[in-house]
């Protein structure tokens, strides 16, 4: 199922609408069962309306530079991946998609490879329906784990003041229909389906000073308990940091003591205020070096993995893990 909702969705580029999620074929059993088997995807009976996430189980994983993806938001979905990360750069009022400017598109905006595509795969998950006969919670994008928010990281290269009131406004048809994580004016986080968490450059007050809000800032976990112990969960559920400026080189295939010291201090600091961590700039290569830092991180308690080969790191949370 994973594999071919990354294949299905290509479509999706070419048609905006996402096509219904194809059974792989069945071996085994009689010709006869066989022959129901293959014609599984021609009934009804074999189909429900949320099922395009159908078998994806959701993992703490981050999709690093996720329009690098070979189907931005798409990839990282149809493994599980919980989180993605989106760089903008406010060009004529317009916030376009890409790592650098050389790098960007007429057609790449943060409205067209992520806004509408949530909106598209939420409104699958949350069909008009007569067997809803009362409000409730918005699901989420997995069909698995209807309450697992996804994050929606958006990266400010531009100009932070000028350009986050344009992300604010580039939200709004997440906002209408009531798909967001939001701050209440009662100062309770009231969860939606989509969470979002500005980094880079995003101005910092220009969120934590607004009492009711429908966005989040991203912490620097080094300083949560220093020069930024004033944050709040309200204002950070997740903060970042640079592993390697953190911790520098893991020599063979283990932290130091020093290194597992202080990755512990700061994973303290931020759980006491309900925060959760995450670290990127995570080594690479090797593989045996980056497999034990993810396992480290994890067993330590992150809140989210960072990572660029997100079927490895996804992976680690099957039963068929090979770390």
């Amino acid at each position: 199922m994973k594999l071919s909702l990354t294949i299905l969705v290509l479509s999706a580029l070419f048609t905006h609408a996402l096509p219904i999620d194809g059974r792989s074929s069945h071996k085994g059993g009689s010709s006869s069962l066989q022959s129901i088997l293959n014609r599984a995807d021609s009934s009804e009976l074999y189909h429900y309306p949320t099922d395009l996430t159908q078998d994806i189980t959701p993992v703490l994983v981050h999709s690093h530079n996720d329009y690098w993806r070979p189907v931005p938001f798409y990839t990282a979905l149809s493994v599980g991946s919980v989180s993605v990360e989106a760089d903008v750069f406010l060009v004529n009022r317009t916030l376009y998609i890409g790592h650098e400017r050389t790098a960007l598109t007429p057609t790449r905006t943060l409205d067209s490879l992520y806004i509408q595509p949530l909106l598209d795969v939420l409104r699958r998950q949350n069909p008009a329906s007569a067997f809803v006969t009362s409000p409730e919670r918005a699901h989420g994008v997995f069909d698995t784990a209807a309450s697992q928010t996804f994050y929606l990281w958006v990266d400010v290269k531009t100009n932070g003041t000028e350009t986050w009131p344009y992300v604010v406004q580039a939200l709004q048809p997440l906002r209408e229909v009531g798909y967001l994580t939001r701050l209440n004016s009662s100062g309770v986080i009231e969860n939606g389906p989509v969470t979002v968490i500005g980094t880079g450059n995003t101005p910092l007050n220009q969120i934590q000073t607004l009492t009711q809000r429908d966005y989040f800032w991203d912490a620097p976990v080094a300083t949560l308990g220093t020069s930024f112990s004033n944050i709040t969960s309200n204002v950070s559920p997740i903060a970042s940091t640079n592993f390697a400026a953190q911790f520098g080189m893991i020599n063979g295939t283990a932290f130091n003591e020093t290194q597992l010291a202080r990755l512990r201090s700061q994973i303290a600091v931020a759980s006491s205020k309900n925060i959760r961590v995450r670290y990127w700039e995570t080594p690479s290569w090797p593989v045996s070096v980056r497999n034990t830092v993810w396992k480290t991180l994890v067993s330590e308690g992150v809140g989210l993995l960072n990572a660029d080969d997100l079927g490895a790191a996804a992976g680690h949370y099957g039963e068929n893990s090979d770390w």
